[in-house]
């Protein structure tokens, strides 16, 4: 059983959703389904099969936080530093062919938003990131090709 990294932040959601769906979510489709059992025919009954679909859902999707929750490896940024690229790391990067730079946070899977410049660790460009320093170049190959970006900055905020 492997452990999945998470910064606390990550993990904090992670348990918020659970709350939410086991005092929440769970009591509404249990009584969405009591409330379609009650209109008769359940061959037939839209309502019912979309309940019982939703509290499939609701019961898979508990399972897999749980999972996750149990292997959890909480890290906390706050207490790292250095200057090698490692999970929870910001990175500033500037991309070889346009001098362009982005910022990305090195984060679990499940935190990872690429709007929010929240990079997935098991991304491939996080992937090639690791463990290196400021001013080494990493090579990804992308849809669209291999790209070539500088580390400029390692931070850990």
């Amino acid at each position: 059983m492997s452990k999945v990294p998470m910064t606390a932040s990550g993990y904090d959601s992670l348990v918020e959703e659970m709350k939410r769906l086991k005092t929440v979510d769970r009591p509404e489709v249990i009584r969405a389904i009591a409330e379609a059992r009650e209109h008769g025919d359940l061959s037939e009954n839209a309502e019912y099969h979309a309940a019982r679909e939703r509290q499939s859902f609701i019961e898979g999707r508990l399972a897999e936080l749980e999972d996750k929750i149990a292997r959890a490896e909480v890290i906390d940024v706050s207490k790292l530093s250095g200057d090698v690229v490692k999970f929870g790391a910001t990175v500033t990067l500037a991309d070889e062919d346009t001098d362009e730079t982005t910022t990305y946070q090195i984060v679990g899977e499940d935190e990872a938003d690429i709007k929010a410049q929240r990079l997935s660790i098991t991304a491939p460009l996080a992937r090639a990131l690791i463990g290196k320093r400021k001013g080494e170049s990493v090579e990804v190959t992308t849809p669209r090709g291999a790209k070539s970006y500088e580390i400029i900055k390692v931070a850990f905020k």
